[in-house]
């Protein structure tokens, strides 16, 4: 209970920081932010079907600081993410962690035409484990910053507003960094065993696309690709995320999202016959809750 009044505290924190701040309509800058703090609950008391007392908190901060100025303009986008969920005798889990930093630095070529240079980071915060069938924890196969993923290059993109943009950089440099040594001695996440660290050079695609597909509800796309020259470029690394966005008020909000990722240096867990093993999979994450939301 300690760590939701911990996420509740910092979401109400941020709400008193930005609840004075506007966008002036002339400025180069043009800054938009969306707080959201989703709560799930469910208790069970002597219910003849069954079920399991739940509780989940989540805080997502997604931020874009976008900027134009005569032919440049420079899209940044900032998103943190962090969940717990708590189960019936089977302690806090976190069922969300993400960290990612997105930067497009553009020149206009032609009309919706840019060359541009991006910047992709992302990673996340905290240990994941995977847990045997009693809920006991049995083995660490995630931390901070363990993966991490940075990428960069020049390119060429195409942006019809703030909304629809994709970019495609043929030469793009990726860092694969795991910083806990226990997981690089493992050889996690496609680096040599020991080493923190695994070098590619390949293609990097990124499209966004935000719409509202009717009063008060919005759906979000985020799509990266990357193919790397270096070894098995067939082998393309997907990464898509779609968000629904679900407006009751100006301050409550019903979200959903579902995130898939297939990367071929990437080992899941997996369980065959009673037991664990890791091997090549498509990941699946997905999120469901009603909470607050703070936009500016």
């Amino acid at each position: 209970m300690k760590k939701v009044v911990l996420l509740t505290s910092l979401f109400v924190s941020l709400l008193c920081c930005l609840h004075a701040q506007e966008t002036n309509p002339d400025s180069i800058w043009k800054i938009h932010g969306e707080n959201t703090f989703l709560i799930n609950q469910s208790t069970f008391s002597n219910w003849a079907a069954g079920g399991i007392n739940s509780l989940s908190a989540n805080l997502v901060l997604n931020y874009d600081f976008n900027y134009k100025k005569d032919k440049w303009s420079w899209d940044n986008k900032v998103l943190a993410a962090y969940g717990l969920t708590k189960q019936k005798d089977l302690g806090w889990r976190k069922n969300d962690d993400r960290i990612l930093l997105n930067s497009l630095l553009g020149y206009q070529a032609a009309p919706k035409w840019l060359y541009t240079f991006f910047m992709n980071f992302n990673s996340q915060f905290a240990n994941g484990y995977n847990y045997n069938a009693d809920g006991s924890r049995e083995a660490l196969i995630s931390a901070g910053l363990a993966p991490a993923y940075l990428s960069f290059g020049p390119g060429i993109a195409y942006k019809e507003s703030d909304n629809f943009r994709f970019n495609l950089s043929p030469a793009s440099p990726r860092f694969v960094f795991v910083t806990n040594q226990e997981l690089a001695d493992q050889g996690a996440f496609g680096v040599d065993p020991g080493k923190k660290s695994r070098f590619e050079f390949g293609a990097s695609f990124d499209a966004y696309y935000r719409k509202n597909i009717m009063e008060n509800i919005g759906i979000e796309n985020i799509l990266r690709l990357y193919s790397n020259y270096l070894e098995d470029p067939k082998n393309v690394d997907v990464d898509y995320t779609l968000n629904i966005f679900m407006k009751v008020n100006r301050f409550v909000s019903v979200n959903a999202g579902v995130q898939m990722i297939y990367d071929d240096n990437t080992d899941v867990p997996k369980e065959r016959d009673g037991m664990n093993y890791k091997g090549k999979g498509l990941q699946v994450k997905q999120i469901f809750g009603a909470g607050f939301t703070y936009k500016f």
